[in-house]
């Protein structure tokens, strides 16, 4: 990586910005595409068969034509990793910025960003707080975003368990799920968020939704079931899969609380990772 100035790094990081916006919106990634293929391999309701044809035509469609995968194409979460070489500073955050009002205007991406008193829309998917960027130390210079609609975002939640009652976060992530049913455009990708602190927590759930979903802990494994097991199916009409996948993180906790949080993704779990180069 060849190192510049602060105006190089600015554009350098816009650029990623906006081309890991585009290809997220665009195209899903390998493991969430082998996850509905195998969840329609297994199904057995006509209904439900009838409604993966329909997201695998969606899919297919917005590959070839190079438009998004959703008219909802979220508000921007983006993470970045940076190597000791490039410093952190206000200028990460303008640099975001700039790369997702040309993705907005390029791509292009509903305008969805609000004021949350007025409501006033900037139209750029900018505003005070947003993007949400989120930076960690990596080897390498890395911008991941992660397009987050409102079906799903809407019927997340975060409980504050006590340690006694640890066997309650399966029942907190199958009622969760339960109480979605339909909205959030299901088969879903659940991240689930337990431990660290009220707020904390919720982070820890968004960013299980970056982990693969092709394959499963034991444990994962075991929730999942369970929220398969209420039938909801794909976008509410019933079949034999709810979730996709349950993917979870973990942090350490005070000794009094057990934090648990799960954000729910609609089935186009969609994410993209480009590497900045400058």
């Amino acid at each position: 990586m060849q190192c510049r100035g602060p105006e190089d790094l600015r554009a350098a990081l816009a650029d990623a910005t906006c081309r890991a916006m585009r290809d997220a919106v665009i195209t899903l990634p390998p493991d969430v595409k082998r996850a509905i293929e195998k969840a329609t391999a297994r199904e057995t309701s006509a209904v439900a068969r009838g409604e993966y044809g329909n997201i695998a035509q969606n899919i297919l469609a917005a590959e070839r034509l190079g438009v998004p995968l959703c008219q909802d194409t979220g508000v921007p979460v983006v993470y970045l990793t940076l190597p000791p070489s490039v410093p952190y500073s206000q200028a990460l955050f303008d640099a975001v910025a700039d790369g997702i009002r040309r993705a907005t205007q390029e791509i292009p991406l509903r305008p969805n960003v609000v004021d949350p008193l007025t409501r006033h829309n900037s139209g750029d998917n900018t505003g005070a707080g947003m993007p949400a960027v989120h930076v960690r130390p990596g080897e390498k210079f890395t911008v991941t975003v992660l397009p987050k609609g409102a079906g799903a975002e809407n019927v997340s939640r975060v409980v504050m368990l006590l340690p006694s009652q640890k066997e309650k976060i399966a029942e907190v992530v199958v009622e969760t799920m339960l109480l979605a049913g339909g909205r959030p455009c299901p088969p879903v990708v659940l991240g689930v968020g337990i431990g660290g602190t009220f707020d904390s927590v919720t982070a820890l759930a968004k960013e299980a939704l970056l982990q693969p979903i092709d394959r499963m802990t034991p444990f994962e494994q075991q929730l999942c079931d369970a929220v398969n097991r209420l039938g909801i199916g794909p976008m509410g009409l019933g079949g034999s899969t709810t979730a996709l996948a349950v993917k979870v993180k973990t942090a350490a906790c005070h000794t009094a609380s057990l934090p648990v949080a799960v954000n729910v993704q609609c089935w186009a779990n969609r994410h993209a990772t480009v590497e900045v180069e400058w």
